[in-house]
């Protein structure tokens, strides 16, 4: 298990390595956490699996370690195992060798590209909302203690041919290009609508009851066009299709009001926050969490078959001829591809530039969102970027990802509109992955399924589902009603 940390871990050690920044999101360890995780490995116990546990988690992408951490830190005794030789699964991070094989096979990266070690190439990347449920879950379990993060610089959307910075408080709106001078006006009111709305105070209503009135009945109040509603919708509020126009708009309000209060949190230039180093941090950090609280890793067990009982309840997992004994298993969808379906496909892009992406500021970390309509397209594509201001390549190189949820086989020529805004890139390479859903009844089996990774490059979908996993689980709503004041952004 030592080995197979140390093959992944981003963190060895060298002479090259940035310097780490002075503050983080919260107050960290003073040591380094590529050196922490190994010190934990004495907390990882050499037990056999025969023995019986609450729950068997299956699997160590973010989703199931951060359920494993919230569960070990419940006090429930948990035993948490994995086919492959390393953290992460789905959303791991791979150096430049392992991407190259990844994608090239036995081909070697060319040596213009830099030292292997000193890429972090995240294959799920999702940015942070600097007030979202991931930062609240992080600061709930004291999990930042093991990372640092820094903003990131710019939040985008392409709208009517162009990449234009996303507007969020009413100074911005008037400022913007996006708009003509009366649609701003008209935009600005509504932006400070939403600011001063408070869902427990009438007087800011309106008139208007939110749950009753639909996003789109609440847009035509304020007289907003299309192009408008869209980057609304979709770079503000984080809609990933059209369907919430004809929802109610509590839902649209309170994602704005959040991307505003995250944007005021790190008072940057946008609302996201990332990990230094990517975001296979994350789930090692959620696993040394686990196991200080008494949680049991086992790596390299194949075949991790699931067991049940004569009326389909699970009761345990064999591997290598031992089976561990549990009430309840908690896994990715591809240890039990029987109790799940395919609801889509995510086709996706990765390249290796030498520069930011054109029109954003020059920004080392970014987002830009392409609404469907924009393309004419039923799902949003997505353009993501990080770059060596966040440790995960080396100096002068950036890292960008454009998908979307693939709607032909071809993923060059789908994703060739989010690809033609990178401009000239290094080096480049596309995948398809399928997307799962469980379709099991869990109060029948007591089996906890999560669902594949989107397309989106944030995490707020991601952890609504971690959120309702943990919910199904316990009984019990968690409590992210945290101190938010203690957190802060990391500086270079």
């Amino acid at each position: 298990m030592g080995r197979a940390l140390a093959d992944q871990s981003p963190r060895k050690p060298s002479s090259k390595e940035p310097s780490r920044p002075s503050a983080s999101l919260i107050s960290l360890d003073d040591l380094p956490t590529h050196l922490s995780l190994f010190i934990d490995l004495a907390l990882f116990r050499n037990q056999t699996m025969d023995e019986e546990y609450e729950v068997i988690v299956l699997g160590t992408g973010l989703k199931e370690c951060i359920l494993s951490g919230l569960l070990s830190v419940d006090g429930v005794k948990v035993l948490h195992m994995d086919r492959n030789d390393y953290y992460g699964g789905e959303s791991t991070s791979l150096n430049l060798n392992q991407l190259w094989k990844k994608f090239r096979g036995e081909e070697k990266a060319p040596e213009h590209l830099g030292a292997s070690r000193d890429y972090n190439v995240d294959m799920m990347p999702k940015f942070m909302m600097g007030n979202g449920k991931l930062v609240r879950t992080l600061i709930h379990t004291d999990v930042t203690k093991y990372l640092s993060f820094k903003a990131v610089d710019g939040s985008y959307v392409f709208v009517k041919g162009k990449v234009q910075k996303v507007p969020v408080t009413p100074m911005e709106a008037l400022k913007s290009p996006l708009m003509g001078i009366f649609e701003k006006r008209r935009a600005g009111k509504f932006f400070s609508y939403v600011q001063d709305y408070d869902e427990k105070d009438p007087k800011t209503h309106n008139g208007m009851d939110l749950t009753k009135v639909t996003t789109k009945e609440l847009i035509a109040k304020f007289g907003l066009d299309d192009n408008t509603i869209d980057f609304i919708g979709h770079a503000v509020a984080l809609h990933t299709n059209d369907q919430h126009l004809n929802q109610p708009a509590l839902d649209t309000v309170m994602r704005m009001k959040l991307y505003a209060e995250s944007l005021a949190r790190f008072q940057g230039t946008s609302p996201y926050i990332y990990p230094l180093y990517g975001l296979g941090e994350l789930p090692q950090a959620f696993a040394r969490l686990s196991a200080v609280y008494g949680g049991t890793y086992m790596l390299c067990k194949p075949e991790c078959k699931v067991e049940f009982d004569e009326e389909g309840k699970v009761i345990g997992v064999t591997s290598e001829g031992e089976t561990a004994k549990c009430k309840k298993i908690v896994c990715d969808p591809s240890y039990l591809p029987n109790k799940v379906r395919k609801i889509g496909t995510v086709a996706r892009a990765i390249a290796i530039m030498s520069h930011p992406i054109p029109n954003t500021n020059d920004s080392h970390s970014v987002q830009v969102i392409i609404p469907q309509k924009q393309l004419g397209r039923k799902s949003d594509m997505y353009v993501f970027c990080c770059s060596y201001s966040h440790n995960v390549a080396p100096k002068g190189k950036f890292i960008a990802f454009v998908s979307t949820d693939a709607e032909t086989d071809n993923p060059q020529t789908e994703l060739k509109a989010g690809i033609d805004l990178l401009g000239p890139v290094d080096e480049i390479f596309f995948d398809m992955y399928d997307r799962y859903e469980p379709v099991n009844e869990p109060a029948l089996d007591n089996c906890f399924i999560s669902t594949s990774y989107d397309a989106t490059t944030h995490f707020e979908t991601t952890v609504a589902d971690v959120l309702n996993m943990y919910t199904l689980i316990t009984g019990k709503q968690l409590d992210l009603s945290v101190d938010l004041s203690a957190a802060s952004a990391a500086e270079e």
